[in-house]
This record gives C-alpha cells, sequence and structure tokens, in this order.
C-alpha cells in the first residue's frame, strides 16, 4: 500500500504470465548470487576484486559475499544497529557511510 491504495507489484505479473505461458519463471535479483556473478561477467572481472556496499545486510552484503564478493556493510538507510550482530553474515569490513566505505578501501 502507498499513500492508502493497493498497488499491483511484480509477483502478479510474474504469476500470471507463468500461468500463461506454462514456463515457470526464474527470477534473478539481490541476493540471488547469479545477480552479483552477472555483474562481474559484465565488468570482466573476478568476483574476488569486487566490493558490493550496502545497508542492507542480507540482500546486499550477504547476497555479495555469498557470490564471492567482499561485503561492506554502512550505517545508513535500512541499516539497524543489529545487524552489526548478523548471524550468519559477517561483512568484510562497516562504515558509517558511503564516502567512509569508499575511502577504507582505497587506502587499504
Amino acid at each position: 500500500m502507498d499513500s492508502g491504495e493497493l498497488k499491483l507489484e511484480v509477483g502478479c505479473f510474474v504469476a500470471g504470465l507463468e500461468y500463461s505461458s506454462q514456463v515457470e519463471a526464474e527470477v534473478i535479483g539481490k541476493p540471488n548470487g547469479k545477480f552479483f556473478s552477472q555483474a562481474a561477467r559484465m565488468l570482466d572481472l573476478p568476483t574476488e576484486d569486487l566490493v558490493m556496499i550496502g545497508d542492507d545486510v542480507d540482500s546486499d552484503v550477504g547476497g555479495a559475499m555469498r557470490a564471492g564478493l567482499m561485503g561492506v556493510l554502512v550505517r545508513t538507510g535500512k541499516f539497524r544497529a543489529k545487524d552489526e550482530e548478523h548471524e550468519t553474515v559477517k561483512p568484510t569490513f562497516i562504515a558509517d557511510d558511503l564516502f567512509h566505505a569508499i575511502d577504507t578501501i582505497l587506502n587499504q
């Protein structure tokens, strides 16, 4: 709901297309590893040379790290203090914001 109004999201359209085509869709996006692997292929770089900087510990950082990228969590946007103690996702490092994340990466 947005402004008290109902709206349709992607899921219902995917379901309709699957039904009408009788083909199961493969949805790729964060945190799916294929999303990050495709980005690496498009950049013609190995995943271990890439860094994902994000404010979502699961989708951004966790997804990237499972795909072999470094994952940096920033304390902005969706970030919550409890994210620093996530059970399974241990970021490469945590930065206060994008500026500090990039500064840290460039000065390593």
